[in-house]
């Protein structure tokens, strides 16, 4: 269905002036700011603040934890879109309502629970401690909580799309032979693709701008277990505000990379063929 050729009339007029200040105020004007401030003291200050130890181990520890967190979400959220898609189970409405845990709890919340559960002093510390392994204040304990808040969103894009989908052509391949995993990587998977990659970008994204579950697990130890969204934090404390806002247009950089990643999948999705789809 085309579009309708737009007409010059005083509510449209209106509506669409509301729009554009909405944006130039709360998207456009925070990000000229994010890197007016990143560059105020020249692009030398600006490089010395990527190039700190600090700022290179929060990078390092982000990428870490992204490259982590993605193929956990990616193997629950197939498998879980699989099942919820295509199979009738019992549990299967409480199935659903746990994947979307994650939206409905604040993370400073389930930051709180993992100290609860796996803290020195919590259900599991002791045990934990006996064996020398840690996760709270730690590496482990900061994919966990990002784990966690990102749990939904490859699952949630797929869910839908595999529902679209139908079972014919899945069934089709069961007749000729094919088992589970045959079906799952090469009839399944391969028509949700684009959903999937949508799911992975959205992860990703959320990942590496994680703050509040991870600001409860990691401890703030800076150069050790600080992300970028917490060095941030740190650096704006220290009144090192060009550091400060140098850090979060890197992040900015970020999501603006995400956000043309989603464009792309959004219109390669619209434009494909329904018979790929």
């Amino acid at each position: 269905m085309n579009a309708q050729p737009f007409h010059f009339n005083p509510v449209r007029i209106a509506l669409l002036s509301l729009v554009l200040l909405f944006l130039l105020l709360f998207l456009a004007a925070p990000l000229c700011v994010v890197f007016g401030e990143a560059f105020a003291k020249g692009f030398g200050t600006y490089l010395a603040a990527l190039t700190d130890p600090e700022a290179r181990s929060a990078i390092w520890l982000t990428l870490m934890t992204a490259s982590a967190v993605i193929p956990l979400n990616l193997v629950f959220g197939v498998a879980a879109a699989w099942c919820i898609a295509k199979f009738s189970f019992p549990g299967k409405p409480l199935l659903v309502s746990l994947i979307d845990l994650p939206f409905a709890i604040s993370p400073v919340i389930a930051g709180l629970v993992f100290v609860l559960v796996f803290g020195r002093n919590g259900w599991l510390g002791p045990w934990l401690s006996d064996r020398d392994w840690h996760v709270i204040f730690a590496w482990p304990g900061i994919v966990l909580a990002t784990t966690f808040v990102t749990l939904p969103f490859i699952a949630r894009e797929l869910i839908p799309y595999m529902q679209e989908q139908g079972r014919d052509e899945e069934e089709a391949a069961r007749l000729m032979g094919a088992n589970g995993w045959q079906i799952l990587f090469r009839v399944t998977l391969p028509r949700a693709k684009l959903a999937l990659l949508y799911g992975i970008v959205l992860c990703n994204a959320r990942a590496m701008g994680e703050f509040g579950a991870v600001s409860v697990v990691s401890g703030h130890i800076r150069g050790k277990t600080d992300t970028l969204p917490l060095h941030v934090e740190v650096l704006y404390n220290d009144y090192d505000f060009s550091a400060a806002f140098a850090v979060a247009s890197l992040l900015t950089l970020l999501a603006l990379v995400t956000l043309g990643l989603k464009t792309w999948l959004e219109r390669r999705g619209a434009t494909a063929p329904r018979a790929t789809r």
